[in-house]
């Protein structure tokens, strides 16, 4: 994408791009034994994803069915997956009954779970961050696995240093981190157990032009607001680059699972503001300075072994200006980047 015209996106053309595999991805799915499931795709990442797949095995010539399965309470959002040519099953995953019912499948991508409302329902949140995995790691103890999990499983790192790899061992804030660990720790029991091969995505912090960081940022410049510079520094990653990486995480998938951190490059925040702002073409206030830590990735392993990402932070920046300039539509769901207690 050009940085010094970037289009007035429409939001046709985002799932587009959103859904758009690279060759690797046709590498990857053109060898699945048989179907790929993705659970849990009726949220914000479910349907680039879900569609990147449907398209990659249509260019593999493979007839593989794609299956979303969520609890689809919104007929206008399971029909749009139906409208790609998606299988589409209404289910909750913590119905042990409607799990086990569920189709076989080869490959299993796991986007379920909850961070927002952690603060008011943590009961909840556990529930589906860290009971739900023990049900479908039981269900589907042959397939591979690719799971998300998040960055926020790490304790805060100096600004100074490009923030913690795989090695480095969790120290997650409150309970909405804990519950993420709690998911990884349980999916982890039965990868060894049963020797389940999987791959274990430890994102932070996805973009695209209606929702992520950039979009945060842009909303409350628009606003007039002033931002704080607590947390002073971040890691963002397209969108599309995040879908390109989860679907090839199968061919890497082992057990006891891989880990690995899928984030972009750490940047200021103060700086991605200004860019903003200027993009935005309105004047931006901050108050405060930078915090000694952050939650930061160091995502090395990640781009070395995928290849480098397709869209830079100038890329996202641009895009997300001109949609907003143009009065698009945002998801209405903040990431809360710069909470420094764990309370979302």
């Amino acid at each position: 994408m050009s940085t010094s015209q970037a289009p007035r996106l429409e939001e046709d053309a985002i799932l587009q791009q959103l859904s758009t595999p690279d060759d690797g991805v046709i590498e990857t799915l053109s060898k699945l034994r048989g179907d790929l499931l993705m659970l849990g795709a009726g949220g914000k990442i479910g349907l680039g994803l879900t569609l990147m797949a449907r398209r990659a095995l249509t260019k593999a010539g493979k007839n593989n069915r794609v299956i979303a399965v969520s609890r689809f309470r919104d007929a206008a959002a399971r029909a749009e997956f139906e409208r790609h040519g998606v299988t589409v099953i209404s289910a909750d995953l913590s119905d042990i009954e409607a799990v086990q019912k569920l189709p076989d499948a080869s490959d299993v991508i796991y986007l379920a779970g909850q961070k927002f409302g952690t603060a008011d329902g943590p009961a909840t949140t556990w529930l589906l961050n860290s009971f739900v995995p023990g049900i479908v790691a039981r269900r589907w103890k042959e397939s591979r696995i690719a799971l998300y999990s998040s960055g926020n499983v790490y304790p805060f790192f100096p600004v100074t240093s490009e923030g913690p790899n795989e090695s480095i061992a969790p120290g997650p804030i409150g309970e909405y981190a804990m519950s993420v660990l709690g998911r990884e720790r349980v999916f982890e029991y039965f990868s060894r157990t049963n020797g389940t091969k999987m791959t274990t995505i430890r994102l932070n912090y996805a973009n695209e032009p209606r929702y992520g960081v950039l979009v945060d940022l842009a909303t409350r410049i628009l606003a007039g607001e002033t931002i704080d510079l607590a947390q002073g520094y971040v890691n963002i990653v397209s969108q599309w680059d995040c879908n390109l990486v989860t679907l090839k995480c199968l061919d890497v998938a082992d057990s006891p699972p891989r880990l690995l951190n899928l984030a972009g490059p750490k940047l200021p925040v103060g700086e991605l503001i200004e860019r903003l702002g200027k993009a935005l073409g309105v004047p931006t206030k901050t108050t405060g300075s930078p915090a000694a830590n952050a939650l930061l990735s160091d995502s090395t392993y990640c781009w070395k072994t995928f290849g480098a990402q397709k869209l830079t932070p100038e890329d996202m920046i641009q895009s997300v200006a001109a949609w907003m300039k143009s009065g698009g539509r945002t998801m209405g769901k903040p990431t809360h980047f710069e909470a420094r207690d764990g309370k979302f």
